[in-house]
């Protein structure tokens, strides 16, 4: 039976990045079909309502064996709505947020070759939005942090360090300052560790390991970076200046019967239509969702021409490159189709 995957264009840079995913998608022989919907800044400035997301989109995506969502840009302000990306999280239980991070040859970072995964629990912590005011001078945030979650977390983290063939799995944490939240997550994945004796543990706190990932990038080599939602949101980001720039962070958020593919920036307004911005995110994280869907061979392809363009020089501004998000684009087709 053929394969569905609902596909948002999104904002800014988004509709640009994606047209070009899909017809590298197309030209590695996917059999999956696509089914295009709206969600983001740009239909809900048309349209208004209390989410950036329609309810044709939720019933396509409901309908669909996973999603591809570009890059979308979300309001600010008290009252606005809450992001595509979270809402559909939430909707679907994408509790682990995923983005390997690897050096390419030819795309190298600042600080040298790395290689490791950073998970991030995707569904809880500060990122539930439930903020509360209190008196006219006071406003809290509430950080929410489950047991149940937690273990779903870390179950997903170790089974990935043992999939992958890594040695560690690294909780990152503060819990001498949050007892009871980062106590919590960090009891957890301590019990589960005890189901993978093969796999050590070693606990940072976040602050430490900011600087860690600058100082000792390669100590993390063949580990999986584990963390709470808000704090992991942060070091990922850190994380992908070692391999050159997030144009290069390819994600995905993955439950137990459903995921949703995403670049790992933002939608970058100020590059739309200049063709200009860096597709291999947006293209890998294709990829990547072609592989879940069962087309491992298509997505191996897609991979493997992703690394000759690099080799060949086809990079663009943000890696010190000359290259169109076009020509990146066209380069992996014609690699392919050769």
């Amino acid at each position: 039976m053929t394969k569905t995957a609902a596909v948002i264009r999104g904002d800014g840079v988004g509709p640009e990045l994606v047209d070009a995913m899909l017809k590298v998608l197309k030209a590695s022989g996917t059999q999956v079909e696509f089914k295009m919907c709206d969600a983001g800044e740009g239909w809900w400035k048309a349209n208004g309502g209390d989410s950036l997301i329609p309810p044709e989109t939720w019933e396509i995506m409901k309908n669909s064996d996973a999603c591809f969502k570009g890059p979308t840009t979300t309001p600010g302000g008290i009252g606005s709505p809450r992001s595509v990306a979270v809402s559909i999280r939430k909707a679907f239980d994408l509790y682990a947020n995923v983005r390997p991070i690897k050096t390419i040859p030819g795309a190298e970072g600042p600080l040298g070759a790395v290689e490791h995964v950073c998970v991030r629990e995707g569904t809880e912590g500060l990122y539930i939005g439930e903020e509360v005011q209190l008196t006219d001078d006071v406003v809290i945030a509430i950080r929410k942090i489950t047991k149940t979650s937690s273990r779903k977390i870390a179950k997903y983290a170790f089974e990935e360090a043992k999939r992958r063939g890594y040695k560690a799995v690294v909780p990152i944490h503060k819990s001498n300052i949050l007892k009871k939240t980062c106590g919590t997550f960090l009891e957890i994945v301590e019990d589960v560790a005890k189901d993978y004796p093969g796999i050590e543990v070693w606990e940072y706190h976040i602050d430490n390991i900011a600087m860690q990932l600058i100082k000792n990038p390669q100590m993390f080599d063949q580990t999986i970076l584990l963390s709470t939602n808000l704090f992991m949101d942060v070091i990922s980001e850190e994380c992908s200046a070692l391999v050159g720039s997030i144009g290069m962070i390819y994600s995905a958020n993955i439950g137990d019967n459903y995921a949703m593919f995403e670049p790992a920036h933002g939608s970058a307004p100020k590059y739309t239509g200049m063709d200009k911005v860096n597709p291999y995110a947006t293209i890998l994280a294709g990829a990547w969702m072609l592989d879940y869907l069962g087309e491992k061979e298509q997505s191996q392809k897609i991979f493997k021409a992703a690394e000759q363009a690099i080799a060949d020089g086809y990079v663009t501004y943000d890696m010190g490159g000359d290259k169109k998000l076009s020509e990146v684009a066209d380069r992996l087709v014609e690699i392919m189709t050769k």
